[in-house]
């Protein structure tokens, strides 16, 4: 069928040629379980207690730090509470190098004046954090509310001064940008901003789109990367893999850990950069996966959410893996109705295959028998030709084909189809005849489905009722656009054919 309509199918809606950034798999060999066995006994208590050490004295010293100020500080510190960060920032930096860790510095750090803010990526960890005292002074990092919850680190967190964000929020995210330019534009007042642009861990595998916080202001950011060079890898902690514990122990059962940060040459916007946020943190971001050697994604902190989604429904991590930011970006949607598409997805799934849903599995949810017109519209959602529709090619179908032929004309249209004489209604003999010529249903199968659309089992399907359940499987809008398109092309080829016999006639 020559004129069916099609899917954009050009390289910016194509998955990325990158593993899942949000899954890590430790595979530990025979002589590191025989080291962590030993080094639990041993070494692990001795670190754990050291960290402790360190940290509380820390954590005292920052409780005198802020001794009468219980609102949020909205000026740096001054006087004592301000050079009681220098023996603060000594005892954390010890208690992470308790963790056995070796900091290898590469570049230059820029002064605050030349670059008020410091973008740090992969964020891959919760040892992360062991650059800031170390190697950065202990800046002004913008963190989650939740951090704030936990009750060691709450005090340590808050002496920094940090910029809060909640993601449960929805002015949280116009106040941080709004808090970052404020300092970032106070002439060095406050100390260098620090942000993870990712907004949540990845396993370095590539970078993932960056968070527009960090870039709004338009002013110089230092680009900061990091490198673990620890092997096996127990640092990663992310959506699928070791959990924070196990991750920690492991750590401090390495006999050694290293960890290089590399500052990159400050990078200052231009003009058009400045006017848009987006691609200055686009462009800052290549400039990072270059010196890390990795590929650039467009999967956020949104697909998490999807992934956390999706084993709701019993489906795989995996399936909620879209790149949801490119895919917002090309086709309109919001999370909502992605998030609608995804449980949609999963019923039709049921959850019985981790690879998709197939022909079958599309039939059965529409009610329907395998048929041409049916085998056509399957093939536009399966845009890379496997028998199997994935969630991310249902989105992209769903949003490009269905909705716009899911529209009130098309509605009308396909009602009048059915509706003989105009009565208003349609019957089941009508809706069996057409069900039957287009897709070859039994009366059985017709029956089933006049009932699941006649709610008030009045015998007839007003166009309210039938508008109803369209609105709710968009797909049926498109069967029918899909089946009058091959009859048109059937009925031209037809009359080809009939016009060519009669030249041959003649």
């Amino acid at each position: 069928m020559s004129d069916r309509p099609k899917i954009p199918r050009q390289e910016s809606l194509m998955m990325p040629l990158v593993r899942n950034p949000f899954v890590h798999k430790l595979d530990l060999t025979v002589g590191d379980k025989i080291r962590i066995a030993i080094c639990t006994v041993t070494l692990f208590p001795i670190r754990l207690i050291l960290i402790l050490m360190f940290l509380l004295i820390a954590w005292l010293l920052a409780l005198v730090a802020l001794l009468g100020i219980k609102d949020e500080l909205k000026e740096p510190l001054s006087g004592w509470r301000r050079k009681l960060l220098i023996p603060i920032t000594h005892l954390t930096a010890l208690g992470f190098k308790s963790c056995g860790y070796a900091v290898v510095v590469k570049g230059q750090r820029s002064t605050v004046a030349r670059a008020p803010l410091l973008a740090i990526a992969p964020h891959s960890s919760f040892f992360d954090a062991i650059p800031f005292p170390i190697t950065l002074g202990m800046p002004s990092p913008v963190a989650k509310t939740e951090i704030g919850d936990i009750p060691l680190f709450r005090t340590l967190v808050r002496i920094l001064q940090p910029v809060f964000v909640s993601r449960n929020d929805p002015n949280s995210r116009q106040n941080t940008i709004k808090e970052i330019k404020r300092r970032a534009q106070s002439g060095g007042k406050w100390p260098q901003v620090i942000i993870f642009p990712e907004g949540t861990c990845t396993n370095r595998s590539c970078l993932i789109s960056f968070k527009g916080g960090a870039f709004y202001p338009g002013v110089a950011v230092q680009p900061v990367v990091l490198r673990y060079l620890t092997v096996p890898d127990t640092v990663t902690w992310t959506w699928e893999g070791p959990g924070a514990y196990k991750v920690l122990w492991l750590t401090l059962c390495n006999l050694n850990n290293k960890l290089e940060v590399e500052f990159l040459p400050v990078y200052k916007p231009s003009e058009e950069e400045i006017k848009d946020p987006k691609l200055f943190a686009r462009n800052v971001r290549a400039v990072m996966a270059e010196a890390l050697n990795v590929p650039v994604t467009d999967h956020t902190y949104e697909d998490t959410r999807l992934m956390l989604q999706a084993t709701k429904t019993g489906l795989p991590l995996s399936a909620g893996l879209v790149e949801f930011q490119k895919i917002r970006t090309k086709l309109g949607v919001t999370f909502d109705s992605v998030g609608n598409l995804l449980d949609k997805y999963a019923e039709i799934a049921k959850s019985d295959s981790d690879e998709g849903i197939d022909l079958e599995d599309f039939a059965r949810y529409l009610d329907l028998p395998v048929s041409p017109a049916l085998k056509e519209m399957f093939q536009l959602y399966d845009r890379d030709g496997t028998g199997k529709i994935d969630f991310r090619e249902y989105i992209i179908g769903c949003s490009l084909l269905t909705q716009p032929a899911n529209s009130e004309e098309t509605i009308q249209l396909a009602f009048q189809m059915f509706d003989e004489g105009d009565k208003g209604y349609i019957s089941q003999q009508e809706l069996t005849q057409i069900l039957h010529n287009a897709f070859g249903m039994t009366d059985t199968d017709v029956a089933k489905l006049f009932h699941n659309i006649d709610q008030e089992d009045s015998g007839k399907i007003t166009y309210e009722q039938f508008k109803s359940y369209a609105e709710k499987k968009p797909e049926y809008a498109m069967l029918f656009k899909t089946y009058q398109q091959m009859n048109a092309v059937k009925e031209a080829t037809n009359e080809q054919q009939q016009q060519g016999d009669k030249v041959k006639a003649e």
